[in-house]
């Protein structure tokens, strides 16, 4: 906790992210610590801040849809002369893509729990993870090559579009954690998938994890799942999920969207992934040890992942990622960004490496 005993995370989240100044009207959308997804110190904490900074604090309990589509009408309601809308509820990353958001600045809460949030998590100060994003993603675009390979097999080759990266999130994340999406209709080779195929936080199927055993692989070819390698019976149970989801909600089986890796070296997941993987889903993906691409259905995010564990990425030779570890430094610009955030620097100095596996 700060001086004050407000918890430097919220006072980050609200001040640098969501731009609150006093008088504004903060409506804090909540999901009820009995889902098992956040805690139950985590919107107290928030709202303590919220009127530390001298603003109007309304709470509005959102439950849990496992497979909400839209805002919900009683979130609405309650918009009109409201400033922001934090959400500490999956509903807000279930819907970070909608194209067509409305009414208040809208921001997304990665941390689950009141200590993450108050950890390096939170309290990096944004501006300086939108400047290394920004980095990351000048990197990509201008590269006529982009590797991406992992100690478990994975190869994989492909160029960014040159145009503009795909729009990101239509709420702002909180933190920011990953880079932009980059487009993989330009990409093919072999995804070495780490035991599982998991959901992207967009819907919350049952089952959301198929476990599969050791050396199995994903077939990239321009954007398109090709098919699957590894024991027989391994490519029966991933043909099996991208079958009964893409069929659930009527997907593109075999489209694969885009893909983008965690820049986040405050980022981590404590215990094991077993312990919930809706959690490490919707939390873990922003640690610089994790790529993740989304696949089953054209449209972002998709609603299957492929996970790729310690990631090495080159732009045209220059490895930027190596076995998971970030090299800011390498980035044009990237040692001028550690100068003027040295808390960013202190992070990266002594990152999370645990990653629930």
């Amino acid at each position: 906790m700060g001086v004050t005993g407000i918890n430097p995370g919220a006072l980050n989240m609200l001040v640098n992210c969501a731009g609150v100044r006093p008088g504004n009207r903060v409506l804090i959308a909540v999901e009820p610590a009995d889902f098992g997804y956040y805690s139950a110190d985590l919107a107290p904490c928030v709202i303590a801040a919220a009127q530390h900074l001298g603003c109007t604090v309304e709470v509005i309990d959102t439950g849990f849809d496992p497979e909400v589509r839209s805002i919900p009408e009683s979130v609405l309601a309650r918009s009109p002369g409201v400033d922001v809308i934090v959400s500490l509820s999956r509903i807000g990353d279930q819907l970070r893509f909608d194209a067509n958001p409305t009414g208040p600045r809208r921001v997304q809460c990665y941390a689950l729990d009141a200590a993450t949030l108050g950890s390096a998590f939170g309290t990096v100060p944004y501006a300086a993870l939108v400047a290394l994003r920004n980095a990351v993603d000048k990197a990509f675009s201008a590269a006529s090559e982009i590797r991406i390979s992992c100690g478990k097999g994975t190869r994989i080759t492909g160029r960014a579009p040159r145009a503009t990266p795909p729009g990101d999130t239509s709420c702002a994340r909180f933190p920011l954690s990953v880079f932009s999406p980059i487009l993989a209709g330009g990409f093919g080779g072999q995804v070495a998938l780490p035991g599982f195929l998991i959901g992207t936080g967009s819907r919350y199927y049952a089952p959301f994890t198929a476990s599969l055993p050791d050396g199995m692989f994903a077939l990239l070819e321009h954007g398109r799942l090709a098919g699957f390698s590894g024991p027989a019976e391994g490519q029966r149970q991933a043909n099996a999920q991208y079958d009964f989801v893409s069929a659930r909600y009527g997907l593109d089986r075999n489209a694969v969207h885009s893909w983008h890796a965690g820049i986040h070296p405050g980022c981590g997941f404590s215990g094991k992934i077993a312990r919930s993987y809706e959690a490490w889903s919707g939390s873990a993906f922003g640690n610089p040890r994790i790529l993740h691409f989304h696949t089953c259905g054209a449209a972002p995010p998709g609603e299957i992942c492929w996970n790729i564990i310690d990631p090495t990425i080159e732009a045209d030779g220059l490895r930027l990622w190596d076995n998971g570890i970030l090299r800011p430094e390498l980035l044009q610009g990237g040692q001028q960004i550690l100068a003027d955030y040295p808390e960013l620097a202190c992070a990266f100095n002594a990152p999370q490496t645990s990653i629930g596996l």
